[in-house]
């Protein structure tokens, strides 16, 4: 797992202290140990801080350089078929000598380069110098669940590290508030990459690399998620997707340390545990969250999954006030703004008291099976806004009226997106959203902070069906800047490894293969029908790790938020906006910013 940072092009006198103030920042990343590197030219500096998974002794210390000090590696995550990669590369004549998946990175880079980086099945947030060019790149895991971000200063100067924090640590870039970072979060509840609450400081995209030279900088995509057209129709999907769903959890459980599960009473968490059952796993390790005398209580349900596999179950028991007690380590805790990630922060916690340091989460799974209901309202929303669009300008000043005098923030949403062209992606933008595009940037003015006029658009491959194209928002929106960032986030707050074995790119580009009426087919019908063994109690209403936050910030968390609630601009009718407020004030005030 653990973090990485760098500083490329500049003075070893400049370099030195900033890079030890970026190591310092991602300690928490780190706790089992750190290193960091010079290079011999005193072009480059890197350090690591190191989460021991795999090759838990000095095998898999970092920075890693080979023999002849022509490459150097820093690299957090994990690579699941390090060992196959390993048997390939011998067999062509790369001698190793450590047992470490870092080893495999910076062997495999050296023989193959970039053509290296899709062969990587795992999550990572790579950096590798090459003495002899004089060149770094950087590159980033198919999902983005392991982050890297970057700031390139006028000279041409490069630094990054696994966390924006870590990056302001520095002190090598500005520490002023983007319109463009900012009004993403007020939109969506968390930003959106490439970009970031801090001007100059940009997330490397998910799939992606980046090459530093001569202090210029070039990108290019190895990977994203797309959905070929509907192949031959067959009956067999099931039996295809149960055994692509065997081979990910069989991977996700490499390492040189116990893994355990963190158990939802729903299908996907219960579908991890009965996979690893049918590997052979016995007494798992599962960790789940229980609120007492709450409707949304799911933990008795999680004990009796457990106990139908054989598992080794705990329970986190949490109500408002100790949730109330544990929010402010949260909010110390995260590295950008969002309103989601508290749950995952409590019961990561509560996984390492437990002795754990590598859990699997069922992230992924409504994004890959349908299980949201955007998946049957999206496409709904765009049909009647097209219809509308005959109206011509009476639908846009329709749209400008609902979102004028709407009384409740989703009418509000739903008139923005009148005004709007009728697309998939505004459609899904409004399902997700927090704040209307007026809302967002009257909040941002009182900020002080400008946002810019023109919003930007994705350039995207089409995909087969509506149905598809959701998916893939789903996964490139909601999963890459809101679930993955929020879950290493608040899993490394805590010195845990989340893995996802449902956000894996070989299980992805199988199940994608599945028209879209079968595999995204109501209620998970895919996923249950591939995975035989779940009992049927999982099959009840969807269900997650979810905090009763409308009760709780309605109830006794309402003084914490009466203050936002006075100082807001825009209505603040719902807990979503509440906490995205509340949470962004907390962040700027730690982070010592202002709007100008």
């Amino acid at each position: 797992m653990c973090g990485v940072a760098g500083v490329i092009g500049r003075s070893p006198a400049e370099a030195r202290p900033a890079l030890e103030r970026m190591q310092a920042a991602l300690r928490h990343r780190g706790p089992d140990g750190e290193g960091a590197w010079w290079s011999p030219s005193g072009a480059a500096a890197l350090a690591h801080t190191r989460l021991a998974v795999i090759a838990i002794g000095d095998d898999g210390h970092q920075p890693m350089t080979t023999a002849d000090g022509g490459l150097t590696v820093s690299f957090s995550g994990e690579i699941y078929n390090f060992l196959e990669l390993r048997r390939q590369l011998q067999q062509r004549g790369v001698a190793f000598h450590t047992q470490s998946d870092t080893e495999v990175i910076l062997r495999g880079y050296e023989l193959l380069g970039l053509d290296l980086l899709p062969r990587l099945r795992g999550m990572f947030a790579v950096a590798l110098w090459d003495e002899r060019e004089r060149t770094c790149t950087l590159a980033r895991d198919p999902f983005g669940l392991k982050p890297l971000y970057y700031h390139r200063s006028p000279d041409g100067s490069l630094a990054f590290a696994s966390e924006v924090r870590a990056l302001l640590a520095s002190q090598l870039t500005p520490r002023v508030l983007d319109g463009r970072g900012l009004y993403g979060y007020l939109r969506t509840g968390t930003v959106p990459e490439p970009d970031t609450l801090l001007k100059d400081i940009h997330a490397l995209g998910a799939g992606q690399s980046l090459i530093w030279h001569a202090g210029s900088i070039s990108q290019r995509r190895f990977w994203a998620p797309q959905f070929p057209p509907a192949s031959v129709e067959t009956n067999h999907y099931s039996g295809t997707v149960r055994a692509a769903l065997i081979d990910s959890v069989e991977h996700h459980f490499v390492s040189d340390v116990p893994v355990g599960i963190l158990l939802s009473g729903g299908i996907d968490s219960a579908a991890l545990l009965a996979l690893a059952a049918q590997s052979g796993r016995t007494g798992v390790r599962t960790i789940s969250m229980s609120l007492p005398g709450s409707p949304g209580d799911e933990g008795l349900l999680a004990r009796r999954t457990a106990e139908l596999f054989g598992a080794d179950h705990a329970a986190c028991a949490i109500d408002a006030h100790s949730a109330r007690d544990v929010f402010p380590n949260y909010l110390e805790a995260i590295d950008q703004p969002s309103i989601d990630g508290f749950n995952t922060f409590v019961v990561a916690r509560f996984a390492r008291e437990q002795g754990l340091k590598v859990v699997l989460s069922g992230v992924g799974a409504d994004e890959m099976f349908g299980g949201y209901g955007s998946f049957a309202q999206v496409p709904r929303m765009t049909v009647w806004n097209e219809q509308l669009s005959w109206a011509g300008p009476l639908r846009h000043f329709g749209g400008r009226m609902l979102e004028h005098w709407a009384t409740g923030p989703r009418w509000r949403r739903v008139g923005d997106l009148l005004q709007q062209p009728p697309t998939v992606a505004n459609t899904y933008a409004t399902f997700r959203g927090i704040f209307t595009r007026r809302e967002s940037r009257r909040i941002a003015s009182t900020l002080g902070v400008d946002v810019p006029g023109i919003e930007a658009v994705e350039e995207v491959p089409s995909s087969p069906t509506v149905a598809d194209e959701v998916s893939r928002l789903e996964f490139t929106h909601y999963v890459r800047n809101q679930l993955a960032r929020d879950s290493d986030s608040a899993s490394m707050a805590c010195g845990v490894e989340l893995r996802a074995p449902f956000l894996d790119a070989t299980l992805f580009e199988t199940v994608a293969k599945v028209p879209a009426r079968i595999r995204l087919a109501s209620a998970k019908r895919l996923l249950r029908d591939a995975v035989t063994e779940l009992p049927p109690w999982v099959f009840g209403p969807k269900r997650c790790f979810q905090f009763p936050f409308e009760d709780w910030v309605a109830n006794e968390w309402r003084s914490d938020f009466a203050g936002i609630d006075a100082r807001s601009p825009v209505p603040t009718e719902t807990w979503y906006r509440k906490v995205s407020l509340y949470v962004l004030d907390h962040w700027m005030a730690r982070m010592k910013l202002d709007g100008r």
